[in-house]
């Protein structure tokens, strides 16, 4: 079959359009998947120039990849959810750059019928993420505030649909083009850091949403409320200033289970959610997909489509 992989680490010239070994299903909880269209998201060029070793190693030759939609090719004995032929999206640590992927059982759901192939690839991260830090960390409630730093990116416009679907008053930050998209997605406040301070505008808020680190992580602890919550997807944030601002600061690791996405499913089928797409290449055109997402200011997801 074809795939995308690397056999050292290193920058986009790495990258190879390969032919390797079709996989198969060595675990009766797995499922083999004809790959329809996968995802380039941040952590694909961290894993391929070798930054996150510590955390998640990997040995090349290396077939990245974390989500992707497709059809069952085939299941494992003990597979009671899905079966052959059917259209699901799932998740995975690697290994959905290519024509065919293996997925855990638990990672995989069914794909809704009203939405592309792509438009599912395009789902599996952000939603997983969203529902990770509003409710399985932030454990927000209708009525409270929440303030999202890097609004308009893939994750922050997801995060924006999912949390006015569930009642939060959103403030998000983004630039430019960023500030109008994430108004038309519903937030409350857009505020645009390139030509005002959010640290002078927001105050009081229940949650932050940490989609940037640096330095706006740290001044987003003066915005929070005592008791208030900030989580970070991008660095682990100081438990120092958290105990000075009477806070708690956590550093996420995403939900991308079926569960994980039970609730953007559902908003989905309600009309609450919409897939956000921002260009789509071909999968042996991964080295470019990959260099503009790494160039970052890109409004929603960049997806490979596997033919």
């Amino acid at each position: 079959m074809k795939a995308i992989r690397y056999t050292a680490f290193g920058g986009p010239e790495v990258i190879e359009l390969a032919d390797v070994v079709k996989p198969g299903i060595t675990d009766p909880h797995e499922v083999l998947v004809r790959v329809k269209a996968t995802a380039v998201n941040p952590l694909d060029m961290k894993v391929r120039g070798g930054l996150m070793q510590r955390v998640y190693p990997v040995t090349p030759p290396f077939i990245p990849g974390l989500e992707a939609s497709g059809i069952v090719e085939a299941v494992g004995d003990a597979v009671t959810q899905v079966k052959v032929g059917d259209e699901v999206m799932a998740s995975t640590m690697g290994g959905a750059y290519a024509e065919f992927a293996v997925f855990k059982e638990t990672a995989v759901s069914h794909k809704p019928k009203q939405i592309t192939f792509n438009e599912a690839a395009s789902l599996v991260v952000t939603m997983g993420t969203a529902w990770s830090i509003l409710v399985k960390v932030g454990e927000v409630k209708a009525g409270q505030r929440l303030l999202i730093q890097g609004a308009a990116g893939a994750v922050g416009g997801m995060l924006v649909q999912m949390a006015k679907a569930l009642g939060v008053y959103v403030i998000g930050i983004a630039s430019g083009e960023g500030v109008a998209a994430i108004k038309s997605l519903g937030a409350d406040e857009a505020i645009d850091y390139k030509t005002q301070d959010f640290t002078k505008l927001v105050s009081d808020v229940d949650l932050v949403a940490d989609l940037v680190g640096g330095d706006v992580q740290v001044r987003s602890f003066g915005c929070l409320k005592k008791g208030g919550k900030l989580v970070s997807i991008t660095m682990p944030p100081s438990q120092d200033l958290a105990q000075q601002h009477g806070v708690s600061a956590s550093f996420l690791s995403s939900d991308l289970s079926r569960k994980g996405l039970e609730l953007g499913l559902d908003l989905l089928a309600q009309g609450k959610l919409k897939p956000i797409i921002s260009r789509t290449f071909k999968l042996e055109q991964a080295a470019q997909a990959q260099a503009l997402v790494a160039a970052g200011g890109v409004k929603g997801k960049v997806l490979l489509e596997v033919d």
